[in-house]
């Protein structure tokens, strides 16, 4: 044999205590050890969200960005979609609520397309909806001249009867 046929052959050491070995206790015995083997595979890489840990356990690169607190849910959507792995961390040292986004893909690819899909979806939102504080102060300044009109009416009332 040489050391080419050596290499490609796998070896099992299967050690029995038992008083008689036969035929039917081996095949018992290998039947077990495959069964157990069968087992104890390896899971798969995780996806998705994972923990800064998870996500650097591998050594490739990871990038980073910032992101607000509403936007997560709808990078996380995004991500998903595309298969980006990423970790959320919340960034301490700012007093707003920010979060460090690091993320990694396996294919280049894969990460523009999220952030362009992503980037587009927040502009096309800031563009057509406006936010809360601006819908309340365009009804308030509406109840101020609704109340500033109904005040020149009963002035005019009053002054018609006087």
């Amino acid at each position: 044999m040489s050391v080419q046929d050596n290499a490609n052959e796998k070896c099992v050491c299967l050690v029995i205590k038992g008083g008689r070995l036969t035929g039917r206790t081996l095949a018992i015995a290998m039947r077990m050890y495959l069964a157990a083997n069968k087992r104890v595979t390896t899971a798969p890489p995780k996806r998705g969200k994972q923990t800064l840990k998870e996500l650097s356990a591998d050594g490739s690169t990871r990038e980073n960005f910032q992101i607000g607190t509403e936007y997560i849910r709808s990078f996380e959507r995004i991500a998903k979609k595309h298969e980006v792995d990423y970790a959320i961390v919340r960034d301490s040292c700012e007093k707003e609520q920010k979060h460090l986004v690091y993320f990694k893909s396996k294919d280049a690819k894969d990460m523009d397309a999220a952030f362009r899909e992503f980037s587009a979806k927040q502009l096309c939102k800031s563009a057509t909806k406006p936010t809360l504080r601006e819908t309340l102060s365009q009804m308030m300044q509406k109840a101020r001249e609704q109340k500033a009109e109904q005040t020149k009416e009963q002035n005019r009332e009053r002054e018609a009867v006087l």
